[in-house]
């Protein structure tokens, strides 16, 4: 429950006519009485196909106290959505027995593959649909959220998928069942709707009864968390995991263009509908018309999605499919068993983590059929502890393999197209409420124990970064921040050169003005970060300090990220809009009003005057109800576009000088058309010196590490294959896959990449089985990352990140800003600039008409040019490399209380947000 916590009680007009809103819901109130006796009473053991939870009691007892023992496969990494994506396409294409799902939110208009024009048959949707006519079993289940609080819409997820093939079902869960009708309304009793509607922050005012009675309870639990692991494990062969859902808003390439006007060609945009969205400016709303999308591109940046993601293969993936068995077992049982009776099943043969070396014959795409046994392995892989890198298998496969070449070998492990025998441990945070099972935390066991282990350096990127260092941050209680205090205390005492780089988003990206009310949520959980990192009176920097580390910033640093682009309003657009009498907004969004309808095949239909690829998606529509689209399609087809859609490519490496980029049109369009966001980091991934990854969907938080909240899980990854290099300026061997990955995601954040196209894939865009992991190892710029702990780098990493901070301080005035101590300086430096868009069109209309000197959100602070006009933004701009930027540690740290302000944030809210 992360990106849309802001809206939690924003919404609350179908609070008073119950949670309804679907055929489900009002069946699962009826039911709501029995299920909470349920809840009470004591649960069956020892489980069986006919739906039974197949057990209750877990052994723990493996390393980090985790339900799965360490086991070994291939793994290969992803660093964003487009090779990750595309990967995943790969194996649901090839897909013959079952494809299982799971997911925080789930988009079935998601496209795989892009531009969307070429790739309809890659649509999630699609692809699915394909699958089950192909006699694929697949089921998914996603986070039920609450409707006032979210905007994911699980309800449009299930039933757009069940309604494509009955080999598709999808289970929803948890449900959130208020008590009665009665005291949901005396709970919310004198509180104003329109307010509620009106104002974001509601959800921080409310009673600590109504926030119960809204989320309803699962025994003594309120179900205030959410479901947020990612999986999809495909013929339980291959298994796909990490940061990223399938979902809109994920999807994106190395280079992160934020620009997406195309007006030579509407059938070049790369994110369509409601995948151009920008959380900053306005949120997801309506997702079941996924095409339905207020924001303006040709005046709006969207905002970049920094991930990373795996595929994995062999013995790891029988805990993977074990674990989705078990939940959807458990779901089945809670729910299932007393509504839609007879629709759905529960997952035979599941035998709960202890015996899955015995699985199954599995059924390959060619037809035969491998046993899989394990003997006497067990012991090698119940180590504990006392063994941080374990030893090798068969190593590295450099050889490419041909499509559908598996070649198992007995333990199943295949020959892997990434580092193939790799040590790997399922980790994750489940409890009674989300599975059934004692409250395990393993995930939050192997962070403490790879930075207490750690000898060199510690690398985190994270969407959140709240944590204690003791008992007196309450409300927050993991003490992943403890741990990091006392390794960087103990390299201070013993004179070691000991590193921590972490990097987390500038804004837990909720959109809306800092300073509005609709902010205090943002502004909360911005809070409880800085009291992690450096305020409060017992953040990490404070603790260093008391313990005599003065010069903290040569152990510890905090960065986010941020991207700029040059939205293609050139003198294209308005020639075409002349000449066809058509806005290319009102095209565009017929564009995507007509692959919206059932009828007509999406996208594809086009390709049949494009010069596409006419698939068996194609062609299908005819509707008069196409002009707009059409009248300009026929103009731009005679109008020449010599001006880049994106620039994004200037900043990486070997990109053009953005100096000498060509731009037809005025100098004062130009001006207009650049554009600047932050770059939002998704990613949940620790490194721990390049032998060490752990890689999964948990935040950094107490959210995803208690174990009684948030449902996650990771993967703990050890590659025995040495890669010799250097640390600290010494001779050092290395884990090849941690140091591949830790240096490619460097690499991109200072810009020492070439930059991505979206539909040039490479090997690096298949699954663990098909390609070998592609890294140019001993390059000039791999030698620039090689020693993560060397002076050389980090002045750097600094330095770029420094350079970067000061153009976009003085190019986009962007916040949070470290310039920017107190709310009067907030609005000298910020407010006073932009319009900032609120959601409320009329007062958004009025904001525009009123707009004086002001220029939209994101765009160039004009007054900082009135001498060098557009040529001097494009010579600041030029000097950007890569999209690393300071955290500012400074923002309002002469405010009091940046959350409140005078408001009562409530205790259960507290706990929410952290």
């Amino acid at each position: 429950m992360e990106e849309f916590l802001h809206k939690a009680g924003s919404a609350f007009k179908d609070v008073l006519e119950g949670l309804g809103g679907d055929k489900e819901e009002d069946h699962e109130q009826q039911q709501q009485q029995q299920q909470q006796q349920y809840h009470q009473e004591d649960r069956p053991h020892g489980g069986n196909a006919q739906g039974d939870h197949p057990f209750e009691t877990v052994n723990t007892n493996h390393r980090f106290q985790s339900f799965a023992p360490q086991t070994t496969g291939g793994a290969k990494w992803y660093v964003d959505g487009a090779s990750y994506f595309h990967a995943v396409s790969l194996a649901l294409e090839e897909a013959r027995e079952s494809v299982y799902i799971l997911d925080w939110w789930l988009s079935p208009e998601l496209y795989l593959r892009r531009p969307p024009a070429r790739n309809e048959q890659y649509r999630l949707d699609n692809m699915l649909r394909a699958a089950a006519e192909r006699g694929v079993e697949v089921r998914v289940i996603v986070y039920k959220e609450v409707k006032q609080a979210l905007s994911c819409d699980s309800a449009h997820s299930k039933h757009a998928l069940e309604a494509l093939h009955p080999n598709i079902k999808v289970f929803r869960h948890p449900d959130h069942l208020p008590t009665d009708r009665p005291r949901l309304e005396q709970a919310f009793e004198g509180l104003s709707l329109d307010s509620l509607r009106m104002n974001a922050f509601s959800l921080s005012k409310v009673s600590g009864d109504a926030l119960k009675e809204l989320y309803g309870s699962f025994g003594d639990t309120v179900l205030y968390w959410a479901h947020h692991e990612k999986l999809c494990v495909v013929d339980r062969r291959i298994a796909f995991m990490g940061g990223l859902d399938l979902c809109f808003g994920r999807w994106d390439t190395n280079t992160h263009p934020i620009a997406d006007v195309h007006p030579g060609n509407i059938d070049a945009i790369v994110f369509p509908g409601q995948d151009f969205n920008n959380a900053r400016i306005l949120d997801f709303e309506g997702v079941d018309n996924w095409d339905h999308n207020k924001l303006d591109r040709t005046k709006n940046a969207r905002m970049g999605w920094s991930d990373v993601a795996l595929s994995l293969n062999g013995p790891i993936v029988s805990s993977l499919v074990e674990h989705f068995k078990d939940r959807w077992n458990f779901i089945f049982q809670d729910k299932y068993t007393k509504k839609d009776q007879g629709k759905y099943q529960a997952i035979a043969g599941s035998r709960g983590i202890e015996q899955q070396y015995q699985q199954p014959e599995y059924e390959q795409p060619h037809e035969e059929r491998h046993h899989h046994h394990f003997g006497g392995l067990r012991d090698r892989f119940d180590e504990g502890f006392r063994r941080f890198v374990g030893d090798g298998g068969e190593g590295y496969n450099d050889g490419r393999r041909d499509r559908g070449d598996y070649g198992q070998d007995e333990y199943g492990s295949g020959r892997s197209g990434g580092s193939g025998n790799v040590n790997i441990q399922l980790c994750r945070s489940a409890c009674e409420w989300s599975s059934g099972h004692p409250t395990e935390h393993s995930i939050a066991n192997a962070y403490v124990n790879a930075i207490e282990s750690a000898e060199h350096f510690i690398y985190i990127e994270n969407q959140f970064f709240i944590t204690a260092t003791g008992d007196e941050q309450k409300p927050v209680k993991n003490k992943i921040g403890a741990s990091i205090v006392s390794r960087i205390v103990r390299a201070h005492h013993n004179g070691e050169n000991f590193r921590v780089i972490v990097v987390i988003p500038a804004v837990p990206a909720f959109p809306g003005d800092l300073h509005s009310e609709g902010a205090l949520g943002t502004r909360a959980i911005m809070e409880f970060q800085y009291f992690s990192i450096n305020r409060g009176g017992h953040s990490i920097i404070e603790r260093l300090k008391e313990e005599g580390v003065d010069d903290w910033r040569r152990y510890i640093r905090f960065f986010n990220l941020r991207t700029y682009d040059r939205l293609n309003i050139s003198s294209t657009m308005g020639e075409v809009e002349r000449e066809s009498g058509v806005r290319y907004e009102g095209a565009r969004r017929q564009y995507e009003d007509m692959a919206n309808r059932e009828d007509e095949g999406g996208y594809g239909y086009r390709n049949e005057n494009r010069g596409g690829d006419g698939d068996e998606y194609g062609n299908r529509y005819e509707d008069q109800n196409r002009d707009q689209y059409d009248r300009y399609q026929a103009a731009a087809s005679n109008v020449q576009d010599r001006t880049l859609d994106t620039v994004s490519a200037c900043y990486m490496e070997g990109g053009p000088d953005l100096r000498d980029v060509p731009w037809y049109g005025s100098p004062e369009a130009e001006m207009d058309a650049f554009v600047s966001e932050e770059l939002y980091v998704h990613t949940k991934v620790l490194i721990a010196d390049d032998k060490l990854v752990i890689c999964g969907s948990a935040n950094l938080n107490d959210r995803s590490q208690l174990g009684t909240h948030d449902s996650e899980i990771a993967v703990v990854i050890e590659d025995p294959e040495p890669v010799e290099t250097t640390m600290d300026g010494r001779p050092f061997t290395a884990s090849r896959f941690a140091t591949s990955l830790r240096r490619q995601i460097y690499r991109k954040h200072l810009g020492l990449i070439p930059d991505q196209l979206w539909d040039r894939p490479t090997a690096n865009w298949t699954p663990v089985d098909r390609d070998p992991q592609e890294y140019d190892w001993g390059s000039e710029s791999d030698r620039l990352v090689e020693d993560p702990v060397s002076e050389d780098f980090w002045r750097l990493w600094a330095d770029r990140a420094r350079t970067n901070t000061e153009i976009f301080t003085k190019v986009f005035h962007p916040v949070p800003n470290d310039c920017v101590r107190t709310w009067e300086q907030y609005e000298d430096f910020f407010s006073r600039h932009f319009i900032i868009p609120t959601g409320d069109e009329k007062e958004d209309a009025k904001a525009q008409e009123d707009r004086g000197n002001k220029v939209d959100y994101g765009h160039v602070v004009r007054e900082e040019f009135d001498q060098g006009g557009v040529a001097e933004v494009k010579d600041w701009l030029s000097r950007v490399k890569g999209t690393l930027v300071e955290m500012p540690l400074d923002f309002l740290a002469d405010v009091k209380d940046i959350a409140k302000e005078g408001l009562t944030l409530n205790t259960f809210t507290d706990e929410i947000y952290t």
